[in-house]
């Protein structure tokens, strides 16, 4: 049984929540996400709490039930709140600044790397050694932050590279003299 899926969502003040037969659109201060859902699902909106409801128990609609459930609830989270990764980067001569709207990340190539933010996604170099992703798309969030990250993975050995703030990267030891 899933557990996830059975909890109802809380629609907070100030956020709308349509359904078009399986799409369903969530409005807020910060923006506005649609998403098409799985038609086996029944999405239930009573007030200000949203319901998802499943047909059988069978094992296709236990796991889409649980999934819908999230993925509705990271809809709401994102129009109300928002999403934010941070990440840092560590290295001697490893920096990144904003030009326009552009991020160009030097990370010890012999090019610096730039990224365009994609629609609905702000990225913020606070200071040379961060960044910032913010969205109301809790996966467009992820995946900038992911491919950021991606440039010059932390390694094990000095920990050098661009890593999540919150990320534990487990150091080995070195090679030994004789």
């Amino acid at each position: 049984m899933s557990r996830i899926g059975l909890k109802p969502i809380e629609i907070p003040s100030g956020v709308e929540v349509k359904q078009n037969g399986n799409t369903v659109t969530v409005k807020g201060p910060k923006g506005e996400l649609t998403r098409e859902f799985n038609s086996d699902m029944k999405i239930v909106v009573d007030g200000n709490v949203l319901t998802v409801e499943r047909p059988s128990d069978q094992k296709e609609h236990r796991s889409l039930h649980g999934t819908t459930r999230s993925l509705l609830a990271n809809m709401v989270e994102g129009v109300s709140k928002g999403f934010e990764k941070q990440l840092q980067i560590i290295g001697v001569g490893y920096r990144a600044q904003k030009q326009g709207n552009k991020v160009v990340v030097n990370a010890g190539y012999s090019h610096p790397v730039e990224i365009d933010p994609i629609d609905g996604i702000e990225i913020d170099v606070p200071n040379n050694t961060s960044i910032t992703v913010r969205g109301i798309d809790k996966e467009k969030v992820g995946a900038v932050a992911a491919n950021i990250r991606a440039i010059r993975k932390p390694e094990p050995y000095k920990g050098k590279g661009i890593r999540y703030v919150d990320e534990y990267v487990r150091r080995k030891e070195g090679k030994t003299a004789k």
